[in-house]
């Protein structure tokens, strides 16, 4: 029988899992964080641990920090405000819960944010509601309140000039688990928007001889640049000579292998191997597991869908979990 393991507040609005997944961050529509932590990790037990106010206005995603930066999570709220929360011991020797940044912003609003480490350094790639992307870098590992801007640049390969007046109605972003360890940086980046050039998702990598982010792959047919993207996921590598990216839109959840080693023009090669069945909708989430062999998709229908390969390469749907009621 299937038994529950957290119990949420209603109103609840987003979760996210730590890196052990021994803590659960959930956010709710009145702008209170909930953690739950592992009482007991071999018998799945969790329990809440905090409880604070993070944001007058809902909470929309919460994200974790890579666990070597402490215990942090960066909340995304209803109004596009973007906030950095922090553990920490005070002087009563009590973890408690403290905000460490604020990312200042004008009008536009924050849409997806993800954490990724470099060579170097931690960062944070955010995504905004006007079609620009924006890279921070942590300047001291033991002052999370240090940011500085990176860079800043649009989702486009063309070298034309910025789309003014863009509106962006949704955005995701993924980091290459693998890459900053041994290699450059690098994400991938989709956007819905009313501006086709924005949507189709690129790949974009830190080229370290000029200090700059660049555009080395898109992962979209010619005939499909235009089409929204609603959420990306890239898969962990365990050995593969290529990268694997899924990228969910309104037609389909396409499955791309993306080369290794860049041409003469420092882009990368692209196959799309795969086309996965769609939620009858819209796609909400995807998530790889740690091998980066089996893929979990949910969506509007409500149903989480498993997507593994067999051995002769195809890809098929190994399993649905439908809600118990």
């Amino acid at each position: 029988m299937d038994k529950a393991i957290i119990k949420l507040e209603e109103g609840t609005t987003c979760t996210a899992w730590n890196y052990s997944g021994h803590r659960l961050a959930a956010g709710s529509t009145d702008g209170t964080l909930f953690v739950f932590d592992s009482t007991d990790p071999a018998s799945s037990v969790f329990s809440g641990s905090s409880k604070f106010k993070v944001h007058e206005s809902s909470i929309v995603k919460v994200v974790w920090a890579p666990p070597e930066y402490g215990d942090v999570v960066a909340c995304i709220c209803a109004d596009g405000s973007l906030l950095l929360w922090e553990e920490v011991v005070e002087d009563s020797e009590l973890l408690q819960w403290k905000l460490c940044k604020c990312f200042d912003r004008i009008s536009s609003l924050v849409l997806d944010v993800q954490f990724g480490v470099s060579q170097t350094s931690l960062k944070l790639v955010a995504a905004y509601s006007d079609g620009q992307v924006k890279v921070f870098e942590l300047l001291d590992p033991f002052e999370l309140k240090n940011w500085q801007l990176q860079a800043e640049f649009q989702n486009v390969i063309e070298s034309v000039s910025k789309f003014g007046n863009v509106s962006c109605r949704s955005a995701s972003i993924a980091w290459n688990p693998l890459k900053g360890e041994i290699q450059q940086s690098s994400f991938v980046l989709g956007f819905d928007s009313d501006t086709p050039h924005l949507n189709s998702s690129k790949v974009w990598e830190f080229d370290q001889d000029h200090q700059r982010w660049l555009p080395v792959a898109e992962l979209a047919l010619p005939a499909d640049k235009a089409d929204p993207v609603s959420t990306v996921a890239w898969a962990p590598n365990i050995g593969r000579p290529y990268e694997l990216i899924a990228v969910a839109t309104c037609k389909e959840i396409a499955l791309w292998h993306v080369g290794s080693n860049p041409d003469s023009d420092g882009r990368l090669s692209v196959e799309k191997v795969a086309m996965l069945s769609t939620h009858d909708s819209e796609v909400w989430q995807m998530e790889w597991d740690m091998s980066g062999m089996t893929l979990a998709t949910t969506g509007s229908d409500g149903v989480v869908r498993l997507w593994q390969c067999n051995l002769n390469g195809v890809w098929h749907e190994q399993a649905t979990l439908q809600p118990t009621s």
